[in-house]
C-alpha cells in the first residue's frame, strides 16, 4: 500500500514551521498512543505513521529531500524496513521529556516501558554511479565493516549468553537521581549510573569471544537496489545495517550517499541529458546523417540543410527516469558548427569565391548550388 503524504499525516501544510510540526505530532502521539488504545491495531499503525512522518519533517536535511523527491528520497534502498515501536520510543524523547519512554510524562512515569533501548551508530558510505546506472537503476553489492552482535554470547557480553543481573544501584534504569535542597527548593539531577555505566545490568562473567562488549567487527557484503533517477548528494537509508551497540540494543542504519561519475561526452541537467555535437559547415549547409552517443548506445540523427549553429535537437525519452517514476527526460543535442583553422590553397580559393555569394550573407537570396557542390567535394 502506498504511503500517505507526510504533511497530510500530521495535518500541516508544506510551509509549516518546525514548531507547528512538533505540535501536530505531539497531539497525534497522545491520541494514538498504545497505552491509551490497548489492542487497537489501527491506532498503533496511525501512531507509527505519525512518528515516521515526524522523523522526516523535523529533520531539515530529510525534509528538503522529501520535498524534492518524495518518499524515494528518504526511504530508499533494500532492507528499509520502516519503523517499529522501539525505534519510536528511542528516537523521539525530545518531544515529551521523561526517562525510558518519551511518553512517560503522560502515561504513568518512568516505570511504564523500562529503560530506553540503546541504538548503534549509523554507518555512512559514498557510492559512485555512472549515468547509465542512474538512468535505469542498478543492483549493487557494498562491502562494509561494521559491529555485529557477538554470536557466542548473543550480544549481551556475558559468558555463553547467561542472564545478566539487574544493577542494584540504579534498579536497572542506568541512571541515578540525586535530590538537592537549594534556596529555590528541591533540585533533581540525573547522572549515568557509576556501577553499570548506564547499561542497567551487571555482567558476572565476561564472554571470552568479545571480552564482554557483546559485539564484534566483521566485514559484510550487503546487496542494495538503487532506484532510477537518483541525484548527486541524495542519501539512501538501509534500516538495521549499521553498527550494533555495546552489550545489546538495536542496530543503527547504513546511509548511502550518491555521487555521480562525470561522463566524458554526456552531461546531466535534471532528467535531461546534454550532448554537444560539432559538425562542419558543409554538413550544416547541405544536411547530413550523423551518429551521436546516448545513454542507451549510439543513434543516428538527421541534420537538416541550413541548420544554424546553436540549434537544439531533442531526442525524446533518451534522458533519465524520474526518481518517483513520473516519466523520463530527453536528450538535447546542441549543434555547433565547427570552423576549420587550417585550409589548403585550393580550399581557400573556393571559399574566396563563396564569400561574395548571396547564399553566404545573413539575408541570402537564390542559392549558388554549383559552389556548394564544389565545396562538398573538397571536404568529403
Amino acid at each position: 500500500m502506498a504511503k500517505r503524504d507526510y504533511y497530510e499525516v500530521l495535518g500541516v501544510d508544506k510551509n509549516a514551521s518546525p514548531e507547528e510540526i512538533k505540535k501536530a505530532y505531539r497531539k497525534l502521539a497522545i491520541k494514538y498512543h498504545p497505552d491509551k488504545n490497548p489492542d487497537n491495531a489501527e491506532a498503533e499503525e496511525k501512531f507509527k505513521e505519525a512518528a515516521e512522518a515526524y522523523s522526516v519533517l523535523s529533520n531539515q536535511e530529510k525534509r528538503q529531500r522529501y520535498d524534492q523527491f518524495g518518499h524515494q528520497g528518504v526511504n530508499s534502498g533494500a532492507g528499509a524496513g520502516g519503523f517499529n515501536m522501539e525505534d519510536i520510543f528511542s528516537q523521539f524523547s525530545d518531544i515529551f521529556g521523561g526517562g525510558g519512554s518519551p511518553f512517560d510524562s503522560f502515561f504513568g512515569g518512568s516505570g511504564g516501558r523500562g529503560t530506553r533501548v540503546k541504538r548503534g551508530t549509523n554507518l555512512r558510505i559514498k557510492l559512485k554511479l555512472t549515468l547509465q546506472e542512474i538512468s535505469e537503476g542498478v543492483e549493487k553489492k557494498i562491502k562494509v565493516k561494521r559491529h555485529v552482535a557477538c554470536k557466542a554470547c548473543g550480544g549481551n557480553g556475558a559468558k555463553n549468553g547467561t542472564a545478566l543481573q539487574t544493577c542494584t544501584t540504579c534498579g536497572g534504569t542506568g541512571v541515578v537521581r540525586k535530590v538537592s535542597n537549594t534556596m529555590l527548593g528541591q533540585m533533581i539531577t540525573t547522572n549515568t549510573c557509576p556501577t553499570c555505566n548506564g547499561f542497567g545490568k551487571i555482567i558476572t562473567e565476561r564472554c571470552d569471544t568479545c571480552n564482554g562488549e557483546g559485539r564484534q567487527l566483521e566485514e559484510e557484503i550487503i546487496p542494495i537496489r538503487i532506484p532510477a533517477g537518483v541525484v548527486e548528494g541524495m542519501q539512501l537509508s538501509m534500516s538495521g545495517k549499521g553498527n550494533y551497540p555495546a552489550r545489546g540494543g538495536q542496530y543503527g542504519d547504513l546511509l548511502i550517499v550518491i555521487e555521480e561519475e562525470e561522463d566524458e561526452q554526456l552531461k546531466r541537467d535534471g532528467q535531461n541529458i546534454i550532448y554537444d555535437l560539432y559538425i562542419n559547415f558543409v554538413d550544416a549547409v547541405l544536411g547530413a546523417s550523423v551518429e551521436v552517443p546516448t545513454i542507451d548506445g549510439k543513434v543516428k540523427i538527421k541534420i537538416e540543410p541550413g541548420t544554424q549553429s546553436g540549434k537544439i535537437l531533442r531526442l525524446r525519452g533518451k534522458g533519465i527516469k524520474d526518481v518517483q517514476g513520473y516519466g523520463k527526460g530527453d536528450q538535447l543535442v546542441h549543434v555547433n558548427v565547427w570552423t576549420p583553422q587550417k585550409l589548403s590553397a585550393e580550399e581557400k580559393e573556393i571559399l574566396e569565391k563563396l564569400r561574395d555569394s548571396k547564399s553566404f550573407t545573413p539575408n541570402p537570396g537564390k542559392e549558388s548550388k554549383g559552389f556548394f557542390d564544389k565545396m562538398k567535394e573538397f571536404f568529403q
